[in-house]
This record gives structure tokens, sequence and C-alpha cells, in this order.
């Protein structure tokens, strides 16, 4: 298995170092955040591979990190020494085992460990002479000359390897990039054929091939051949005739087509293409360690299609090393938070290790709970429902000009469950507003209540200090003027009392009111002083 995992200057990475567990791997982070290229990055290491062709082939200067590109010409055009940057990715396995061959201290942390490197970089010993006129005008240079550079695929011994030769197998699946087409595609082909043993593919070769020989002893096809041949119409010599090709380049990889229910695969919906793909890839059997890389399972599948995907998922991950990349709240609580990698700026790689055990079941059986939204949130205003969570808008946009998610603020509804989402906070030290009704009881119980969290400097409570205004709206009501409250809500109430009960009975068609109101009221004091610099 995977223990760790370094890239340096692969596209978004500059320089990233990522621990791996056995089990399950969930990559998260926002847009940009290098999800997508860690699970290439470590299929590339395990397989030499990327895009299905070998990296040597497919190696362009945009492989090449921008930033290591941009200092590499800032260097050139200032005359300093300059560098080709190198790529370079490394895969820390377990030791032991078939992976001792492997064993060595070829690697940039220098350990005397178990592992594989794939390396991009200038070959000088070929190329110094065309590379000495490549930099002679430094102005023209824009792009990094990976046209000069060699591809290595190392053991940490130092020994070139095969995938073959690398004790840990990869199959990867990328369901958001299903292309509809004839035939089986690269990573599909790559699946089920690791699903036959040898003399079974051999068989499925031979017999293809019969019946491709068999299609020209078909009558109907030998007669138009006779007719092919008496036509007079060949330049050369030679009969013309029609025949499937048998030859080697034209195998059943090519021309096969898996089906669904008698339905060719390119037939089916992108959904069930893509369940397809990552049942096989997670059922897969291999000799030795398997790693299974998910681009967004989620993606093309309806949310009961989803839950049945991820409980096979978890049903036959025993024995194998499972990396999601995903956007979806629900894959992340049903996979299991603490399984969690945030993938951040400047390539940080922050592992969610620390929620406790009773969390993570509460968000595994109540999967639809946004804590996707806290983890890649700057802060968040915790709120107990969308009304509340309506007023705490409004009422940031009244003291700011905007919107709190222009400022990262995220503003979450999660009912009762603060404490839940708060020991996701913590681990994160991410910045938290709990916002609470007192339901009657003081403000020194309620902070009690939340003492365990409200220790850090990132946490802070906020809830009404009188217990006889027990909810949101008696705050409101007595916070503001009877006229105030009639114009912000479209209503000609008598008293207070009965615009406190008007919108205790309509929670959210009050909050909507005052959200959208263009006169402001004047917001509890517990709730302004969430807006208030810290």
């Amino acid at each position: 298995m995977i223990r760790k995992v370094v890239v340096r200057n692969y596209r978004k990475f500059r320089n990233l170092t990522v621990d791996l567990t056995p089990g399950t791997n969930i990559l998260v982070g926002g847009n940009d955040s290098g999800k997508s290229t860690l699970i290439e990055a470590i299929n590339l290491a395990l397989t030499g591979r990327v895009n299905g062709r070998a990296f040597a082939q497919e190696l362009s200067p945009y492989y090449v990190n921008q930033a290591a590109t941009t200092e590499y010409i800032d260097d050139l055009k200032a005359s300093r020494t300059a560098v080709p940057p190198e790529i370079l990715i490394e895969v820390y396995l377990e030791d032991g085992g078939d992976a001792n061959l492997l064993q060595g201290t070829n690697n940039t942390l220098n350990e005397d460990t178990c592992g594989v490197r794939i390396w991009a970089r200038f070959d000088v010993a070929r190329f110094d002479k065309e590379y000495k006129a490549f930099v002679a005008q430094p102005n023209d240079v824009t792009l990094v000359p990976t046209e000069y550079y060699k591809v290595e695929w190392l053991g940490f011994s130092g020994s070139g390897v095969t995938a073959r030769s690398i004790p840990a197998t990869a199959s990867m699946v990328d369901p958001s990039a299903v292309r509809l087409q004839a035939g089986v595609d690269y990573h599909l082909q790559q699946i089920i054929q690791t699903h036959l043993a040898p003399n079974e593919r051999v068989e499925l070769a031979r017999q293809y091939r019969s019946l491709r020989q068999a299609f020209g002893e078909q009558p109907s096809v030998k007669d138009i051949n006779d007719k092919l041949k008496t036509s007079g119409q060949s330049l050369t010599t030679r009969a013309l005739s029609l025949a499937i090709d048998i030859s080697q380049r034209t195998t059943w990889e090519n021309t096969v087509t898996a089906h669904l229910d008698d339905v060719p695969l390119m037939f089916a919906s992108k959904g069930e293409q893509s369940a397809l793909k990552t049942v096989l890839a997670v059922g897969r059997k291999a000799d030795g360690a398997h790693v299974v890389l998910i681009e967004e399972p989620e993606a093309h599948l309806s949310f009961d299609h989803l839950h049945m995907l991820l409980e096979r998922i978890e049903q036959q991950c025993e024995g194998k090393q499972i990396v999601v990349a995903t956007h979806s709240n629900f894959v992340l609580n049903k996979l299991g938070l603490e399984n969690l990698i945030l993938l951040g700026e400047n390539d940080s790689a922050v592992r969610l290790s620390q929620v406790p055990d009773e969390t993570v079941r509460f968000f595994k059986k109540l999967a639809g709970y946004d804590t996707l939204r806290l983890v890649l949130a700057k802060a968040v205003i915790l709120v107990e429902g969308p009304s509340d969570e309506l007023v705490v808008q409004r009422g940031y946009i009244d003291s700011k000009g905007h919107l709190p998610i222009r400022d990262g603020i995220d503003v979450i509804s999660v009912g009762l469950s603060h404490k839940r989402f708060l020991d996701l906070a913590v681990p994160l030290k991410r910045r938290v507003w709990v916002v609470t009704d007192n339901d009657g009881k003081s403000k020194g119980e309620i902070e009690a209540r939340f003492s365990a969290y409200s220790g850090n400097a990132f946490v802070s409570i906020h809830t009404g200090s009188d217990p006889n205004l027990k909810t949101l709206e008696p705050c409101i009501v007595a916070t503001n003027d009877l006229e105030v409250l009639n114009t912000v809500l479209g209503a000609k109430h008598e008293s207070k009392d009965a615009v406190r009960d008007w919108m205790l009975e309509h929670k959210t068609e009050a909050a909507l009111a005052i959200f959208e109101s263009a006169t402001k009221i004047t917001m509890p004091e517990y709730i302004a002083n969430v807006f208030k610099p810290a």
C-alpha cells in the first residue's frame, strides 16, 4: 500500500507531500486545489502513463508547474543561473514482500524505504548543444523546453522499473469524463483484463479470431467476393475480396463492446457506465497491493444509485487502498470523515484524523449534512434553521454591505447539531460563530453546554441573554419598534405581541421578509456581535 506521495513541479503542485492510510482516503478542496492532479500523479507513478500514453510521449511544457516555469524564465531573462525545472513524483510503499526489490535511498526524503518515482528532467548529455542555442535569446523563451527532457521510471533502489515490477497495481476511474464510443476504452480494458486469468484472455482472443475467420466462409460473403474477383476493376493482378482483419493490430479489446442487459455500453446512460467502471475497479482482484483511484464517483448518478455505489465500495474495499476525489457531502460523510484529506493553498494537505468516532458515525447515518461547506469555507456561522440563516445573512449585509460568502464566510443551518460540526471545526482550526436560541435557559447555561469548544480562540458562542426571549423571533420583536416591524413584514399588527405570535407561526416567511425588505431592522445584540471585529 502507499504510505506517502511526494509531488514536485507537476501541474498544480510545486512541492506537495501527503500521507495516505491503507484504507479509504477522501480528497476534498475547492476548485483548482489539485484533487484530480493528485490522483493523476499517483496513477502516473504506478503505471508510467497519463491519459493512456507513456509519460515520455505525453510530456509537454504544460505539465510543468506554472510557478516553477515563471521562476525559470525570470532567471533566464535576468542572466541568473537558470536550471530547467524537474518534474518528480514519488510513491512511498509499505516495506516488505515484493516491494523490497524497490528499496533504497534514492528519494527526496532520503529515507531507506520501498517506493517508485517518475522523474522528468533536462537531458544534458543528449541536448546540451541544442539547449544552449535555445537559451541564446532568453527574451524569446516563454515555456520550459520539455523536448530536451528525459523521463526515468525508477525504484528507490535506483534501478529502472516496469508496470510488472511494481507490487502495487492501480485502477483509475473517472466517471466525470465518460466518453461514449465503440469498443472498450482504455481504463475499462485494464479493469476487465485484470479480472480475467491469462488462459481466459488467450481463449477469448482465439475465439474472436475464429469468429472473424468464419465471416469469410459465409455463403453470402463468398458470393460477394466472387463478384469482386471477376469485376475487372482492380489495378493489380491480385483478386479483390472483403474480409475481417485478423492481424495482431486488431484485437478483441478494440472491437468487443461491453453490454448491459444486451445493450452496448456506449448506449447506456453515463451514470450506468461510470458505476460499472467503479464497481469493476473496486471489485478487481490483484496479486499485490491494489490502489483504486476514483474521480468524483457522484458524477452522473442519482441519489439512490450513488447510495448503492458507496455501499458497494464500502463492502469491497477490504484489502484495497481507495483514493477518492469528491465535491459531494454525501460521499464524504458516507465514506467517513476520519478519512478526509483537505488540499488547500500553498500545497497544503491536512488530514482530519481527530474527529470523535460518534461524530463520524452520526454523519454516516445522516449523510445529507453540509459538512463539506464547513471544511472548505474560511469561516462559518452555524445557525439552527433557515429562518436564522436568512436573518444572519441580512445582518451581515447591513453591517458589511455584502453577503458573508463574499468574505469566505458560509452560513450553515445545522439544526441542533452544532457540536457535531464543532467536532470538525476544531481540528481544522476553522473560525466558527455558533448562533443558537437560549430556549429559556440562561446565557451561562448555554455557554456551559459548549464549554468543550469555546476554549478555542476561534470559536465563539452567541445566544440571547434574556431567558424569557427563548428564540430569535421574540428577540427581534423586543429590539425593534412596532412601526418598523410592520413596515418590514408588510403587515398592520396592532401590538408587538401580535407581531411575535405571527412571526413564531410563520418563521421562514417572516425571515424572508426581513431579508428582502428595503427597511433595516435592529439586530438583536447577540447576532450583531457576530459581525463585530474579533
